[in-house]
C-alpha cells in the first residue's frame, strides 16, 4: 500500500484506504474517492495532481493525495 502521490501516470489503481478526519473522508467520498474504487493519475504538476475517478477528472493537492492509499 502506498499514497496516491507515488502512483505512475496513466496506470489504473484500486483505492485501498482513505485516511484523515471524518470531514476530509466525506469530502473525498463526495468527489468519488471510495475504498474499492479505481483512480488513474492523469498528470502531476508542482505536487498537485489531476486524476480520473468515476469517469471524471478531479484536481487534488499533494496533501489530499497522500491521504488516499492505493
Amino acid at each position: 500500500m502506498m499514497p496516491l502521490t507515488y502512483a505512475p501516470t496513466g496506470e489504473e489503481n484500486i483505492i485501498k484506504k482513505i485516511s484523515g478526519n471524518p470531514e476530509v473522508k466525506k469530502h473525498l467520498a463526495d468527489l468519488g474517492f471510495v475504498v474499492g474504487g479505481t483512480v488513474t493519475v492523469v498528470s502531476t504538476l508542482g505536487g498537485n495532481m489531476i486524476v480520473s475517478v468515476k469517469e471524471s477528472r478531479v484536481a487534488i493537492d499533494k496533501q489530499m493525495a497522500q491521504k488516499i492509499m492505493i
